[in-house]
């Protein structure tokens, strides 16, 4: 199975027409109460909003091609591509840790799945907002403007950033109106990923008492992207296991990059250990560990600080859902065992590359805790911090005034920056070197609500230049780009008052 977050991308003849994108449909072999097929439904008028250009090129799909009527029809879904088989398929979940019953694609049309260049893979193709399924729940299966160009450059901005990830190929709108809060025109996001099969895909068949189906799906799923388990002694046990370290390393991910889900319900966690299903998401701007992204929840339950644990919850109700299957408790337990400790240590990992430190010493936890510590007390910007940390020098003080004008009290942060420059130097860091590693670990454009309510609204006033724009800065991270400094800056006053929620 392809990694799509970190596969390096060669070059490889595009293809010109639709027509010769080999489209199967490995989901739609399994039986058929696995999914509902159906054709989606036709947008009036749709016109191309922007195009990835990498990951058009993942498929060998030439960006240009992508203001076509064909390629805007077929990616609406206006009109369905040869070879494929459209379905929604039915899954259920735990929702805020209450268990929401039946759920499924309800707004989503999977279309089949596509090779990767040079033949490194499969991906499916999945296409949000293409109109309501036997899933929808009395919803009309469409998705808004808003939260269509959020998902699409989040996606893609957290590919950039090499966390693993579903992706987006493009988003095309429409002038056809749907009615949310006030009314609102819509929208398609195309969806890339390996699978779509989440945790609450498990959950349905074991709450459901199917055990045979509960088995067809986990075949399935191993043999398809897990074919190494294959011949494990027991196999399930060994999925489950992979599954719970790939979560672990996904939080870990999340946490070092300040990224907030939103909403981490179980029918929300990819069985691959991908970021799926972009909604209220947000980046840590002020920190403050008990920040919640969503508006809409109000216990807290997906603060920043609580994403570790609901990962190691959700693995917990997976493991439930595999029990009848992996054949005992205490098997079932086994395999949940390293989700804490592979957790912990990949997040030391990126905190040691955060701050620029190559070798590991038995203290080194109090210099974060102190550095977390103060961030928090001073309310210092998340991703601002990280980048300006990776210009700090050893012995020009003057030079650090940038990151220590972050900080209102500068005396305590003197004081942790001693601590920091005293560590360095066990291990004779050098300046140069370290800016280098570091800001290649410590991005400097991440993408803030602010920015993204930035381009909804021109967006929504049918200028599209500012997705389009801000998708190429984001696609270069790490990178200095010194034309598009003011979108690393702090975020203007008028941000504090921004909200997103489920709706979003």
């Amino acid at each position: 199975m392809p990694d799509i977050a970190t596969s390096p991308l060669e070059p490889a003849p595009l293809l010109n027409e639709l027509s010769a994108l080999s489209i199967s449909n490995s989901f739609a072999a399994l039986p058929p109460a696995f999914y509902t097929n159906l054709m989606p439904t036709s947008l009036t008028a749709p016109y191309l909003i922007d195009v990835s250009t990498s990951a058009a090129q993942l498929i060998g799909l030439d960006a240009a091609a992508f203001s076509s009527e064909d390629y805007v029809a077929a990616f609406t879904g206006n009109r369905v591509l040869p070879g494929s088989q459209p379905l929604a398929a039915v899954y259920s979940g735990h929702q805020f840790g209450q268990w929401a019953g039946q759920l499924g694609d309800g707004r989503a049309i999977l279309l089949g799945d596509v090779a990767t260049i040079n033949s490194t893979g499969r991906i499916e193709l999945q296409l949000k907002g293409a109109g309501a399924t036997p899933y929808s729940r009395m919803g009309d299966g469409r998705a808004v403007l808003r939260s269509s160009i959020r998902e699409y450059l989040c996606s893609e901005a957290m590919f950039a950033l090499g966390i693993p990830t579903s992706r987006a190929l493009c988003v095309t709108g429409s002038n056809q109106y749907v009615m949310r809060e006030t009314p609102e025109t819509t929208a398609v996001v195309t969806r890339m990923a390996p699978s779509f099969v989440r945790f609450g895909s498990f959950e349905h068949w074991f709450y459901n008492g199917q055990q045979d189906a509960l088995k067809t799906l986990a075949d399935y799923v191993i043999t398809t992207f897990y074919p190494e388990l294959e011949d494990a002694e027991n196999r399930y046990h060994a999925f489950l296991a992979e599954v719970t370290r790939r979560t672990a390393h996904l939080m870990a991910q999340w946490q070092a990059v300040g990224f907030m889900h939103g909403v981490m319900n179980t029918d929300n966690m990819s069985i691959l250990g991908l970021t799926l299903d972009y909604g209220p998401f947000g980046f840590m701007e002020a920190y403050d560990p008990r920040h919640i992204c969503n508006h809409s929840d109000n216990q807290g339950r997906y603060a920043y600080n609580m994403q570790p644990q609901i990962g190691h919850w959700n693995c917990y109700a997976l493991g439930q859902a595999l029990l009848p299957l992996i054949g005992s408790v205490e098997e079932t337990q086994d395999a949940l065992k390293d989700y804490q400790a592979e957790y912990a240590k990949k997040l030391d990992e990126l905190l040691h590359a955060k701050l620029g430190l190559q070798t590991y010493q038995t203290d080194d936890d109090k210099l974060f805790d102190a550095m977390f510590g103060l961030m928090q007390k001073d309310h210092v910007d998340f991703t601002l911090f990280f980048r300006q940390l990776g210009d700090f020098q050893l012995n020009d003080t003057a030079t650090n005034n940038a990151v220590r004008d972050l900080f209102i009290d500068r005396a305590s942060f003197d004081a942790w920056a001693n601590m920091y420059r005293a560590r360095l130097q066990t291990e004779n860091s050098q300046d140069t070197q370290r800016r280098l590693a570091m800001h290649a670990t410590n991005p400097k454009y991440v993408l803030r609500n602010y920015l993204a309510q930035v381009a909804i609204e021109k967006a929504q006033n049918k200028d599209y230049s500012e997705v389009h724009k801000l998708l190429r800065i984001l696609e270069k991270p790490f990178d200095e780009q010194p034309e598009h400094a003011q979108y690393a800056a702090l975020p203007p006053d008028w941000a504090n008052g921004l909200e997103v929620s489920c709706s979003s």
